[in-house]
């Protein structure tokens, strides 16, 4: 059944197939459009949510670098137990004793407690400042990743879904053609029955049908993977079953070809990530450039400290109160040629990320340009296609006139049927690789 044009979305099914297991007892009905299934994976899919998950997290480590702007208040409470007060030397000559000589004495008393707060806010901070600018940025660039996996997701969906939808069609030929040689297999036995044809016309036929009977059953296993395939993609229980809504002709199929060669890197998900990418690369070398400048901060203190013999902190005696304003410049002499180094590192990744954006420019380039073949080629391909099925099934029909009439033999009404279901396997195929082509189509462009 599968040709070149599909093997490779069959086997991704059979591949996801492959690490499902079995259906299990069934589960709920959904019913989707395109759409519906697109979004339905915007929800579901493992993929997709850890890319939602990772704009979340962008958000929290911008909070983060918010937090080194605001002030930073710090509040303690402490108290202490001397079980032995320290002692200090006093110069003895300073009593009466000889030089050289010290007299131990304690100072301080049993009980100490400080309850103080602290204040720190940073004024300036060349990296700090650089970070709050990139924010924003990092976020987008962020939700773009998440669309790029999205746009991933949702072109394996479109094929998958679109090959399920023809499946349908290429079912309906089957069983054509099975009532067809059914019909053909009731005639042939009256003319046996009357004399007119041999039991090797019987056979003939009946080897006709087993191999269409054949065909039908492995068209309607791959259409179950497929399904498995598309709920593994979708992120959907497989116990589910799942209903596709919507209809694709060949006139579908064609309509969004265009001869029009005008498209815009900028509509590409994956040219828009790389455009954010460079410019945080070159935040980045702002933020090192600015670490060559001073920084500067505020600090302030409020404390009051009480001394005790007994811990009796809470009743009467004097708290004695400390408090301090600070302004601090931090300037940076000398690192060993870190800031330089960091600096030089960052230019060479953003020329990276420069040499990234020239060559997705010319993949952008060459995969409209395969497209547009491929596309184009597939119509063509379907169109004869279609016709030459045309023309078979009026040949089958006519050859089968001519042998009901007796003009004609078993040998010529096989060959015909032969050459009617070689024509509409064609069609088929033609019509999955076309599927394919316009999804490739309008994804190159950025239209999808």
């Amino acid at each position: 059944m599968s040709k070149r044009g599909s093997t490779t979305i069959w086997l991704f099914c059979l591949a996801l197939f492959s690490s499902t297991g079995f259906a299990q007892a069934p589960g709920a009905i959904h019913e989707l459009s395109i759409q519906q299934a697109v979004e339905y994976a915007h929800k579901n899919n493992v993929q997709v949510k850890n890319a939602l998950l990772d704009i979340s997290i962008q958000q929290q480590s911008n909070r983060d670098i918010t937090s080194a702007a605001l002030p930073s208040v710090t509040g303690s409470i402490g108290a202490t137990d001397y079980l032995k007060i320290p002692t200090s030397l006093l110069p003895g000559e300073v009593f009466g004793q000889p030089r050289g000589t010290y007299i131990p004495v304690q100072f301080g008393t049993k009980y100490n407690s400080t309850a103080s707060i602290q204040l720190q806010q940073l004024l300036f901070d060349g990296q700090v400042f650089i970070g709050l600018q990139a924010r924003a940025t990092s976020l987008e660039w962020r939700k773009k990743s998440a669309e790029v996996t999205e746009e991933a997701i949702k072109t394996n969906i479109y094929k998958i879904y679109y090959q399920l939808v023809v499946s349908k069609t290429q079912i309906a030929l089957l069983d054509a053609n099975i009532n067809r040689l059914n019909k053909l297999d009731h005639d042939t036995r009256e003319l046996y029955k009357n004399g007119f044809a041999e039991k090797l016309d019987l056979d003939k036929i009946a080897v006709q049908v087993a191999n269409l009977q054949t065909e039908k059953t492995k068209a309607l296993n791959n259409i179950d993977i497929g399904y498995l395939g598309l709920k593994t993609l979708m992120g959907m229980p497989i116990k589910d079953s799942l209903v596709l809504t919507e209809k694709i002709t060949d006139d579908q199929i064609k309509e969004d070809f265009t001869n029009d060669s005008s498209y815009q890197y900028f509509d590409r998900k994956e040219f828009q990530y790389l455009q954010l990418a460079k410019k945080l690369n070159e935040f980045n070398i702002k933020r090192y450039k600015l670490s060559y400048f001073p920084t500067l901060s505020l600090t302030g203190a409020y404390s009051k400290n009480a001394q005790r013999n007994e811990f009796d902190f809470f009743g009467k005696g004097d708290w004695f109160t400390t408090s301090y304003v600070g302004l601090n410049i931090s300037i940076p002499i000398f690192d060993g040629f870190a800031k330089d180094s960091r600096i030089k590192k960052s230019r060479m990744e953003l020329t990276q990320t420069n040499n990234q954006i020239d060559n997705l420019q010319l993949s952008i380039d060459n995969e409209v340009a395969q497209a547009r073949i491929n596309f184009r080629s597939a119509i063509s391909t379907m169109n004869y296609q279609k016709k030459n099925m045309d023309l078979a099934e009026d040949v089958y029909n006519q050859t089968k006139k001519k042998y009901e009439i007796g003009s004609g033999s078993n040998t010529e009404i096989t060959s015909a049927q032969t050459d009617l279901v070689t024509a509409q396997t064609n069609y088929i195929n033609a019509l999955y690789t076309a599927i394919i082509a316009k999804v490739d189509y309008l994804k190159a462009i950025g239209k999808l």
